[in-house]
């Protein structure tokens, strides 16, 4: 790993952590005040919501300008919420914190992946960067709502809990000032030159390409069985008895089987090859899906929800790296904007579909429906087995096998 690589992973990580952070103080405010859980809902849904309708604007923005002039705006706008919620801790302004901070890391996502792409040297490189990328996120899903909490329970102590609410989000506000102090000797990578009169892109030039269709719907596939994860285990546990901090441990338990792999990745990724990853991910997503409402016990759920975890968590790698060498680089911003908008899309919708499914045909049927339906989509994983070449070392050619 390099040493820009490490300045980038720790950017990520203050600026993902604002939100993160935001995404737990937030909530809590507003029950404090006494506003319904329906509210917070409606609060929780607004940092997914701006990401399904800015992702892909974001993405052509970092086609255009590259890393630093997206990175700067996600900067100022979750200072700006974060500040925002800290100087008038109300619900209207919570709502505008989620906002700027939800939208502020979905874009510095895009530009962060799309120049670490860029800045890769063929798919084993790909596949180390962004294995080693994506451990950032599960790190800063720990640090923001654990230092929000500390400064919440202990600033707040005798105050009524305001002034702990308070300090928690700038907190939230001041860690974006970090990330541009670790980016700011990054260097920006070449632009890419368009050629003069060339036509405007237009979204439906990926969409009508196979193989970026056969990736996006394995990454929503899997991406689908995340949420399944998140949502139905907590039912789950509550139907069997299991105390409330057990079932915390064992979504703890995923996250951090997650997070383990994906150390991993990087010292086997020469081994790799991306469409047998996903194909092997999802078949053994579709069987643990299948055993899981079997598992009766505390031990056993955990035993799946780390299996489940080491699974997963081998995908957003294997996604990311198959993207950049099936799409053109002029345009890599626009596809990391498409995976987005997907996946925010179906973190806002998913949760719903199940509790309508859950009441129909129980939450084991969720289960099984979910299961059977992921590996019967392997069969996408493994037709985009024709789209890459066989080596797992080959160059990523900027304009894709398919020469878009």
């Amino acid at each position: 790993m390099t040493p820009e690589l490490v300045r980038i992973i720790l950017a990520q990580i203050c600026l993902h952590a604002c939100m993160a952070g935001t995404r737990m103080a937030a909530p809590l405010l507003a029950l404090h005040q006494g506003y319904s859980p329906v509210a917070v809902g409606v609060l929780l849904a607004l940092f997914a919501l701006t990401q399904v309708f800015l992702a892909l604007p974001a993405g052509r923005y970092a086609d255009r300008h590259g890393l630093r002039k997206p990175l700067i705006f996600s900067m100022l706008a979750s200072m700006t919420g974060a500040g925002a919620a800290m100087a008038f801790p109300v619900f209207p302004v919570l709502c505008f914190a989620a906002l700027m901070t939800g939208g502020a890391t979905g874009a510095a996502v895009i530009a962060l992946q799309r120049h670490v792409g860029r800045a890769a040297n063929g798919a084993l490189q790909l596949k180390q960067v962004f294995s080693w990328l994506s451990i950032g996120p599960a790190v800063s899903n720990f640090i923001g709502p654990f230092s929000a909490g500390m400064l919440i329970d202990h600033v707040g102590a005798g105050s009524g809990g305001e002034l702990g609410y308070r300090a928690a989000f700038l907190m939230m506000a001041i860690l974006p000032l970090a990330s541009w102090w670790l980016l700011r000797r990054v260097r920006e990578l070449p632009p890419i030159v368009v050629a003069p009169g060339s036509p405007a892109p237009k979204t439906w030039d990926l969409l009508g390409d196979m193989t970026f269709r056969r990736l996006m719907l394995v990454n929503w596939f899997l991406s689908s069985c995340w949420d399944v994860h998140t949502f139905v285990v907590p039912v789950l546990g509550f139907e069997r008895g299991i105390p409330a901090s057990v079932i915390g441990t064992i979504l703890g338990a995923f996250a951090i089987a997650a997070a383990a792999v994906r150390i991993i990745l990087p010292l086997v990724a020469n081994r790799l090859r991306e469409w047998a990853v996903l194909c092997t991910a999802m078949l053994i997503t579709g069987l643990l899906f299948g055993f899981y409402p079997f598992m009766t016990t505390a031990v056993g759920m955990g035993v799946c929800s780390v299996m489940l975890g080491l699974t997963l968590g081998m995908v957003q790698p294997m996604v990311m790296s198959m993207l950049h060498q099936i799409t053109p680089e002029t345009r890599h911003g626009e596809a990391l904007g498409l995976r987005l908008m997907a996946n925010n899309a179906s973190s806002v919708i998913m949760p719903l579909l199940f509790g309508t499914t859950g009441a129909v045909i129980g939450i084991a049927g969720v289960f099984w429906m979910t299961g059977t339906v992921v590996g019967a989509g392997s069969r996408f994983a493994w037709l985009l087995k024709e789209s890459l070449p066989s080596s797992p070392h080959s160059s990523n050619s900027p304009h894709g096998p398919h020469g878009h």
